[in-house]
């Protein structure tokens, strides 16, 4: 007999309860093809939702503001520990509340206000953080933009070291949250050193594909690497940063000051940018970096690429255009620049068939920020759920169908008959962290 979910939750508030039931019924009927969502592991939402929500802890360990620690402290120390092995990383910090406070205090250890900072604007698949006009980081930095070729969809590394050399800005973001190609960081690495900039990855989408082994790491090459751990990692909603510990251009631009790169950021995010932290989630993410560390992460992560890479070919043969041709990663980004409807079109046809997904720009798209021309994808939750390459083909004939019905006289009833299929299909498969 399976155990009654949220038993005291039931009496205390029924109301947040059945909301609750509502969305755990809606993820076990539909697919989560969202690129940066997936299902956390039964372990890592038992430690988020633990007493160690209850306790203080401003500070580091052995360095807190407050009494009674001791334990705290064995539990950040191991999420520290669990992490660099990870990633082979000299220093990390677990305490970033989540990915975009992370990169702020990345922008405060190493630039001031005014600064130059390269990365790719939101349009052309990069991140808020990256110097957006609308984001703090366009408001209180210079953004040099550069960016995929608008035919291709690949990123030119000869082109964006000549906007490097002409820019010379103080740092270079490498990082994206709609490209479905490799990321050189080599690359990246040799235009940075020559123009003396930090390099700093932003690896959010990818930071599972990299703990598992299907994607280059870019601690070797980077002085900074921020990421979340609540998407292709499984973890809590959250964030860290990895760094170097000394900092190869201390002398040029902080020559006067005795902290290291890993000091100053440290310092950035608390007392800088944060107060005490989330221990209860800093245990969780503990959790999901041993659980990233097992050789079966590595069949995931390696089978979350298979399923894109195949379920992008069965799309393509279906005649459904990918911006870059194609994916090295978890992630496909649906081109419709030459159809008559847009990619919210589509992305809401899809929701209301059971297949979440998101209305995305793609290089060159002449659509506004709400409308696009594209629609952005992702295999990790699918995957998790236990879906391999024979179900990519299911996937891709419902897609198809709902693609070609849109603005038909059929949409409606193609949508729930979609819809019906996707809910009986998951019935044989087991969605982490609700599944008994």
């Amino acid at each position: 007999m399976a155990t009654e979910r949220y038993p005291h939750l039931k009496v205390t508030d029924p109301t947040v309860y059945n909301l609750i039931l509502q969305q755990e019924a809606l993820e076990r009927s539909t697919l989560k093809m969202i690129a940066s969502e997936n299902f956390a592991s039964f372990s890592v939402l038992e430690a988020t939702g633990s007493p160690l929500t209850n306790k203080y802890a401003e500070g580091y360990p052995a360095a807190r503001y407050y009494e009674g620690n001791a334990v705290i402290d064995e539990i950040e120390d191991l999420a520290i520990t669990r992490l660099k092995a990870l990633f082979g990383a000299e220093h990390v910090n677990v305490q970033c509340l989540s990915g975009s406070p992370a990169n702020q205090a990345v922008y405060r250890a190493v630039m001031k206000p005014g600064d130059k900072v390269m990365g790719i604007p939101v349009s052309e698949g990069g991140h808020l953080t990256h110097g957006w006009k609308v984001n703090f980081s366009g408001k209180d930095y210079l953004q040099v933009p550069y960016g995929p070729n608008p035919e291709t969809g690949i990123l030119d590394y000869d082109q964006i070291r000549e906007i490097a050399l002409k820019e010379r800005p103080r740092m270079i973001w490498c990082g994206t949250t709609a490209y479905p190609r490799t990321i050189h960081y080599d690359k990246f690495a040799e235009i940075a050193t020559e123009i003396e900039a930090y390099l700093v990855a932003d690896i959010a989408h990818i930071s599972g594909l990299i703990a598992g082994g299907v994607h280059p790491n870019p601690v070797p090459y980077c002085d900074l690497v921020s990421s979340t751990t609540h998407k292709m990692l499984r973890g809590p909603r959250s964030g860290f940063i990895l760094s170097r510990v000394e900092d190869r251009y201390q002398q040029k631009y902080y020559a006067d000051s005795k902290l290291n790169l890993a000091k100053r950021i440290d310092r950035a995010i608390f007392p800088g940018l944060q107060g005490g932290p989330h221990m209860n989630v800093i245990a969780a993410m503990a959790v999901a970096f041993k659980e990233a560390s097992e050789d079966s992460f590595k069949v995931y992560a390696q089978q979350v690429v298979k399923n894109a890479q195949t379920l992008g070919a069965y799309l393509q043969e279906a005649g459904i255009h990918l911006a870059c041709g194609g994916t090295d990663t978890h992630l496909l980004l649906l081109d419709f620049r030459a159809e008559e409807f847009t990619g919210k079109d589509v992305s809401q046809a899809l929701a209301r068939a059971g297949i979440i997904c998101n209305f995305n720009m793609v290089p060159g798209d002449q659509r506004k920020p709400m409308v696009t021309s594209g629609v952005r994808m992702g295999t990790p939750g699918i995957t998790s759920m236990g879906m391999k390459e024979d179900d990519m083909k299911k996937v891709a004939e419902w897609i198809t169908r709902v693609v070609r019905s849109i603005h038909t006289e059929t949409a409606e009833s193609v949508e729930k008959a979609v819809a019906a299929e996707i809910a009986d299909y998951t019935k044989s498969f087991k969605v982490p962290g609700l599944s008994d």
